[in-house]
């Protein structure tokens, strides 16, 4: 059985549909075996503990830089020995050392469809915010696995994407529906 390791900044969607994808047994020789956040007291890590999985904070915000961070995350991830590292919503874009360490073994769940919307800056709602202001009239989420280079992995698109449709609630800056 592969283990899969999950890294959250958050809420924790992404996550849920994953568990949810698990309990229905859609994820085939492997399993969610550690939620890691990168702040404390998100709702992800009370989605993971409700699937009896283990959550763990490594909070970025107590290294003093992105490499230092990212040296702590590997060996975490190696500590987990994790076969699958899935970014599911996870803010914090890891240096090269986390890459090197598990090449073709890291995926991410990017809320646009890529070459579009993506790149530094690009994440959470700010994605969300540039593509409604560009006034595209699809969008959708790449699954990508991680590199070196940001949101640049070989990824699997859809063909035709998906049609926006702002949910019943969404603030209306965000809603280009009407």
């Amino acid at each position: 059985m592969k283990r899969i390791v999950v890294l959250v900044s958050g809420g924790g969607t992404n996550l849920q549909a994953l568990l949810d994808a698990q309990d229905r047994g859609e994820i085939p020789g492997g399993q969610i075996t550690c939620v890691i956040a990168s702040k404390p007291g998100v709702y992800a890590l009370e989605r993971a503990a409700a699937h009896g999985i283990p959550g763990k904070v490594l909070e970025r915000k107590a290294y003093p830089d992105v490499h230092a961070y990212s040296a702590a995350m590997r060996d975490l991830l190696l500590a987990e020995q994790a076969d699958l590292v899935v970014y599911a919503g996870f803010l914090t874009i890891l240096d090269e050392q986390v890459v090197d360490a598990f090449p073709g073994k890291m995926m991410n769940i990017h809320p646009a469809l890529i070459p579009s919307f993506c790149g530094k800056g690009y994440y959470g709602l700010h994605v969300h915010e540039a593509v409604l202001q560009s006034g595209v009239k699809l969008t959708g989420a790449t699954v990508h696995f991680v590199t070196a280079d940001c949101d640049a992995g070989p990824h699997h698109r859809p063909k035709g994407g998906v049609k926006c449709r702002c949910w019943r609630g969404t603030p209306r800056r965000f809603c280009s529906d009407g």
